[in-house]
């Protein structure tokens, strides 16, 4: 069996065992199974009475525990998909930005179903870019040193995620009167348990790791899981529900009343593509220009950081079969809006497996199995809380950061837009945003100092995409719509 596996997705070829696969694919589920309880909370409501309800045009809403189900249907199965035809350890699920964007820029202008018929189209419109191979000469045509700031960029990102998912950054509210924006835990102190039992896990996990202790990071979610429970026990900080500042953000470490719960999957192909007709069609042709925009860079930006972090970036700055992975993420988005989830696109998390070893689609056969248990397991996986997964988004971010090695910033013309790039990303909380401040800026110095020849023509039509994607408030006022 392990010969058969071996040959399958090149496990040898890629200095990997089987244990490194199978403790990767476990990893990456840990670091990223709170989409399962998150993207119900931004989509989804309990009641349309409720004050909170994310309702659209007709006041209908999406029940939580259906857009729960749906989303680990879709993680799973298109994570074992990716793993299967890409043989790469990039696990995929609904992707952070788009979901909020549908609650709340397009469900209040069309219902339900219609904005999720967007997102389909938005995915049809991915995957004719990379039939016709525009997608997969984009992402060949950025410059190395940009990909280097990309993978930077995202190790800072995932950071900040993690640093922020467990209350050790805080944003400072508006009535405290202070231009900061955000700071140190609760009044500049860590002043709650969730955050110190994230403190004591990244503090055990940069240890194992420095140590070169296999399969550190699992040890250490596993180990602040556990703390979690013991000081929950004993301490009662509760859940936190928007209310308790100080209480577990997502997941409470707490041993459910129940292990297994039958999914719902009342939402499967509950779409339409009505918005078309009930918009003006400028307005839903700009929608599914920004999805697809933010869709089709997001992917490029997390695709380029994994493949360099794994060390599956050639000699020639590529990922090999990189056509198929992006065909298959393009997939992802239209399965997420057929079954409204939302888009489903590539996991930056994904390299929390990555750092544990994982280097093949191996990994992502095991994190979709995880998730798809997960539809029947939600209450039992659930109790491990985001503290105690958040250090390990820490601790790849550290990994990743080294990359900016490969950065010449002695030329400024490739400095500056390498810089953009780096911190744009976890100051907007968007990869593409970061991608597009990088690469506008670079055509702009590079043509400007007189290197114009040295951008490849797809960058200059891709900047100038994003100047269109950053002008889209703007654009739609003149139209008015």
């Amino acid at each position: 069996m392990a010969t058969g596996l071996d040959g399958f997705f090149k496990i040898s070829e890629r200095g990997s065992t089987v244990g490194r696969e199978v403790r990767g694919g476990v990893v990456t589920f840990v670091a990223m199974a709170y989409i399962v309880v998150l993207n119900p909370l931004i989509l989804g409501s309990f009641a349309a009475d409720d004050p909170s309800a994310k309702t659209d045009v007709l006041g209908a809403i999406l029940p939580v525990s259906q857009v729960a189900a749906v989303t680990a249907l879709v993680a799973g199965v298109m994570t074992i998909l990716f793993g299967l035809v890409a043989n790469y350890p990039f696990a995929l699920a609904t992707g952070l930005g788009i979901n909020s964007f549908l609650a709340v820029s397009i469900a209040p202008k069309v219902t339900w179903p219609e904005a999720m018929g967007l997102v389909v189209v938005n995915g049809l419109v991915v995957l004719l870019l990379v039939l016709t191979g525009v997608r997969t000469a984009v992402f060949n045509a950025v410059p190395a040193e940009l990909k280097a700031a990309i993978a930077v960029g995202i190790g800072l990102f995932i950071c900040f995620i993690g640093l922020v998912d467990a209350g050790f950054v805080r944003r400072v509210p508006d009535e405290a009167g202070t231009t900061v924006p955000v700071g140190l835990g609760i009044n500049g102190s860590i002043a709650s348990w969730p955050t110190l039992v994230f403190v004591v896990g990244l503090v055990l996990t940069g240890v194992l790791v420095a140590r070169r202790v296999k399969g550190a990071i699992l040890i250490g979610v596993l180990g602040a899981t556990v703390l979690s429970v013991v000081l929950e026990a004993v301490v009662h900080a509760g859940p936190s529900k928007g209310v308790n500042p100080e209480g577990w953000n997502l997941g409470y470490p707490a041993l459910p009343d129940q292990v297994l719960g039958l999914p719902d999957l009342s939402l499967l192909g509950d779409v339409s593509f009505g918005a078309w007709t009930r918009l003006p069609a400028l307005t839903a042709a700009l929608v599914v220009f920004t999805l697809v925009l933010t869709d089709f860079f997001d992917t490029v930006g997390t695709m380029t950081g994994l493949g360099k972090e794994a060390g599956l970036i050639g000699k020639d700055g590529q990922l090999p079969g990189v056509s198929r992975a992006l065909f298959v993420d393009g997939v992802g988005a239209v399965a997420g809006g057929a079954a409204s989830s939302s888009s489903n696109t590539v996991f930056v998390e994904s390299a929390a497996g990555i750092a544990e070893g994982a280097r093949t689609g191996l990994a992502n056969v095991v994190t979709g199995l995880l998730f798809l248990a997960a539809m029947f397991l939600t209450p039992l996986y659930s109790v491990v809380p985001v503290e105690a997964a958040a250090p390990a988004l820490v601790i790849v971010g550290a990994l990743m950061i080294v990359q900016v090695r490969d950065i010449d910033f002695t030329d400024f013309s490739v400095a500056l837009p390498a810089f953009l790039t780096i911190v744009v990303m976890p100051f907007t909380y968007s990869i593409a945003n970061g991608i597009g401040a990088g690469f506008v800026s670079y055509v702009v110095l590079r043509a400007m100092t007189g290197r114009a020849r040295s951008i490849h023509p797809l960058m200059w039509g891709v900047a100038g995409a994003f100047v269109v994607y950053f002008g889209i408030g703007p654009i739609q006022a003149v139209f008015g719509s």
